[in-house]
């Protein structure tokens, strides 16, 4: 179900098959987002993403809202000029994966191409099976790190560090009331932040935990069921 638009203050949007695929960002989104934000609802960004890498998101599709980035390990408020805020050190996840590559022959510790960047974790990627990577963790001198899968890749970062917690730090600083937010997302990752706001969507029905968290689920999947939100919020 849609909530409405009345009801809401502002909306928190995965990226990386959500608000864009393979694909990238499909025809239309950037009118509609406009045409969202010129209704006085804000739109922030929160993803697996680096900072570096959702910058050129957040300024193509002219949002006003926050960027939350690394799930939740970077934060940072551009529009209200905040210093970006690293929330966790991301040497012990390297060196983690540096470590399970040992005990996992086939794990690439190199990563993805976006490690480069990463200020507070480490991914990979590959069907690697997140559990066996999670019970080595456990058994080693990395205990503290969790692993999460996003269906996109694999990560691996401290505990307390996601996208629920980050919205705790950045919604109190711009006075919204997480009741009045609408997260919408459509991997495990997104599920902490469905858990904490008022209004939640999956756009993708791949992960029984996703869809059963969340309140709704749209009718077209990935970016489809974005502008099927859209669309029907700018209906009202």
């Amino acid at each position: 179900m849609i909530p409405s638009i009345e009801d809401i203050d502002m909306i928190v949007f995965d990226v990386d098959g959500t608000l864009m695929d393979r694909d990238g960002i499909p025809t239309g989104m950037v009118g509609l987002m406009k045409e969202t934000e010129s209704r006085g609802i804000t739109i922030s960004l929160a993803s697996g993403r680096t900072l570096p890498n959702l910058t050129p998101i957040h300024q193509a599709l002219g949002l006003s809202g926050f960027i939350i980035a690394e799930n939740g390990g970077v934060l940072w408020d551009g529009p209200k000029g905040q210093k970006i805020e690293i929330r966790a050190n991301g040497d012990r996840c390297r060196e983690s994966i540096e470590w399970i590559a040992t005990q996992i022959p086939e794990i690439d510790p190199s990563g993805i191409e976006s490690n480069r960047w990463r200020e507070t974790e480490w991914c990979i990627s590959g069907p690697h099976d997140v559990n066996a990577i999670q019970e080595l963790l456990e058994s080693s001198k990395w205990s503290d790190l969790r692993v999460v899968g996003t269906g996109f890749a694999i990560h691996v970062t401290e505990r307390g560090i996601n996208k629920k917690t980050a919205l705790e730090i950045m919604l109190p600083r711009r006075n919204v009331d997480p009741n009045r937010v609408l997260s919408c997302g459509d991997g495990l990752n997104d599920v902490p932040m469905f858990e904490l706001t008022g209004h939640s969507i999956a756009v993708d029905d791949k992960y029984e935990r996703v869809r059963s968290t969340a309140m709704s689920l749209t009718t077209r999947m990935g970016p489809r069921g974005v502008i099927e939100i859209l669309t029907r919020l700018n209906e009202q």
